[in-house]
């Protein structure tokens, strides 16, 4: 089974490689200031009621948030419904921001 955390460079490589999905799940106004292209905006409170009509539980997907906690618990929260290739952005947006593409805002 994957780790729970994955870093900001292992995730560019996967999403170069369309080999997994972006989630994001920070509120809409975060997403508004900053984000990362391609993903798919979920804020943490509607992925209980969107995550199985919206998202392949076989899917490889990478969700991110701003630093990584709300992220970490999403995960959690969608390994335990079966979702087995969920794994959170370490560092959230910010570490994105530092570590892969400058372009995108830090908050």
């Amino acid at each position: 089974m994957l780790d729970y955390e994955i870093s900001p460079s292992e995730t560019a490589t996967l999403l170069r490689d369309k080999k997994a999905r972006l989630i994001d799940v920070r509120e809409s106004w975060e997403f508004s200031r900053a984000r990362i292209e391609g993903s798919l905006l979920i804020p943490m409170g509607d992925v209980p009621s969107r995550a199985f009509a919206e998202l392949d539980p076989d899917e490889h997907l990478v969700i991110v948030c701003h630093h990584g906690q709300r992220s970490l618990s999403v995960t959690a929260w969608m390994r335990n419904q079966g979702f087995e290739q969920v794994q959170s952005l370490r560092g959230g947006i910010n570490a994105w921001s530092m570590q892969i593409d400058s372009s995108v805002p830090r908050y």
